[in-house]
């Protein structure tokens, strides 16, 4: 198995993607809006995924955050507030907050696992900074650590009452960016003292089955090299300092954030410590690269890939109590005086 996630080109595989998957037997994949068209077609795709490999618990994964990052949308799926809608909540009535939280997870889950979605990557355990670019923004579940690593705790808990495995992100924290990582390579001159509070939700939460880095650089730890790109970020930060033991994928490393070829890109990720290369484009260049200079899976990843897949569920169908948990998530955050 090669330690890769791919994206697909459209809503249906092509003839090559379907020819080149069965060789290559990347770890799994990404899904955007490009490749869901309705409920039926979507299922459909991920139903031959599963099929080409053989094996029901396959990593397919997607961005399902709520808000504005969301490949899934009304009318053909429910809608989901983006992390700024809890965090005002908790301001009035953390329990309540929790509570909504842990229903707009657990009811995501429930319509992703019937999508055939195994992964999410959700929660996003950024800290919202003043001053800091927007890419992150309301994506954000608070300035303060702990209110962010408790209300990404109840996303975790809800995404596996669904049936499906969420992800921590963006290790060791992509809340000081003062650039956009999609066009631009942020630089984080803060010093480690001040470092400490964005960590803190990682560490709360360091029992998390995926991970996924960001590509900033951190002066403080490695002036030269992104977190993603870094074996001293990886090394001492994300799983030394941090604990966190789980699947670490990158984060697209299609960004321009990163510099030189994709497969060099996914050569340097692996060599610094990453589990697993997400690689998002469908490029069938890029993928064949990445083939030829990543190693096969190790023992220590596919043990990693395992456990975070082991309680993930195909639902054949929404579970009812779906619209249930939408309407209780509605009913609390309507206490703010302000629409979901």
């Amino acid at each position: 198995m090669i330690p890769a996630i791919f994206g697909l080109s459209g809503p249906h595989l092509t003839a090559d993607e379907r020819a080149f998957f069965r060789d290559a037997d990347p770890a799994g994949y990404i899904l955007f809006g490009r490749n869901c068209v309705d409920p039926e077609q979507l299922r459909a795709l991920t139903d031959e995924l599963r099929s080409i490999h053989g094996r029901d618990r396959l990593l397919v994964s997607i961005d399902q955050e709520g808000g504005r990052v969301a490949r899934l949308r009304p009318p053909l799926w429910a809608g989901y507030p983006a992390g700024q809608a809890f965090e005002k909540l908790y301001e009035i009535a953390p329990a309540s907050a929790i509570e909504a939280a842990r229903a707009n997870a657990t009811a995501m889950g429930l319509e992703l696992s019937a999508m055939g979605i195994t992964v999410d990557y959700h929660p996003p355990l950024d800290l919202r900074v003043p001053g800091a670019h927007d890419v992150i923004g309301d994506r954000a579940f608070g300035a303060d650590p702990m209110q962010v690593a408790a209300l990404g705790r109840a996303v975790l808990e809800g995404l596996a009452a669904g049936g499906v495995t969420g992800c921590i992100k963006h290790m060791p924290g992509h809340g000081r960016t003062d650039v956009d990582t999609h066009k631009a390579l942020p630089t984080v001159t803060a010093s480690v003292e001040e470092l400490e509070d964005d960590l803190i939700p990682f560490r709360t939460l360091n029992h998390a089955l995926i991970g996924m880095t960001g590509h900033l650089v951190f002066t403080a730890w490695d002036a030269e090299n992104p977190a993603t790109l870094s074996e001293t970020v990886i090394r001492d930060v994300i799983r030394g300092s941090i604990g966190f033991d789980g699947l670490l994928l990158t984060d697209d490393i299609d960004m321009e954030a990163l510099g030189g070829s994709i497969p060099q890109r996914a050569s340097r990720a692996h060599a610094a410590g990453c589990d697993i290369i997400l690689n998002c484009w469908a490029k069938m260049d890029d993928m064949q690269g990445i083939c030829e200079v990543l190693p096969a899976m190790s023992e220590a990843t596919a043990a990693r890939l395992d456990r975070a897949l082991a309680g993930t569920h195909i639902a054949s169908s929404i579970a009812p109590e779906a619209a249930d948990l939408l309407a209780k998530r509605d009913t609390l955050l309507a206490l703010t005086g302000t629409p979901a």
